[in-house]
């Protein structure tokens, strides 16, 4: 099976991906045969930043599981409730 064909399964999905010039965490936003969407997440901030077209055979490495992705979702999840209920109390 061809990597872009696994991506493909992962679309919408929260992983690190390393590329050719930088590594970062974010959201597969669209998988295609020549590149990928990614969304790329401030660690800091836990919001979506910046979107990169990345050509898919300058793809070294993605992490779709694991310690690190599960703390940057749970993070993300955190944020979004604090969000949530700030916005119920108005």
């Amino acid at each position: 099976m061809r990597m872009i064909q696994k991506l493909k399964a992962l679309e919408k999905a929260v992983v690190f991906i390393r590329w050719a010039t930088d590594g970062q965490f974010g959201k597969l936003k669209y998988v295609g045969s020549d590149f990928i969407e990614f969304e790329i997440l401030d660690m800091d901030s836990m919001e979506y930043v910046e979107t990169v077209l990345i050509n898919s055979q300058l793809i070294l490495e993605v992490i779709v599981s694991g310690f690190e992705v599960s703390r940057v979702i749970a993070e993300m999840s955190h944020k979004m409730e604090i969000a949530d209920l700030g916005n119920n109390l108005n």
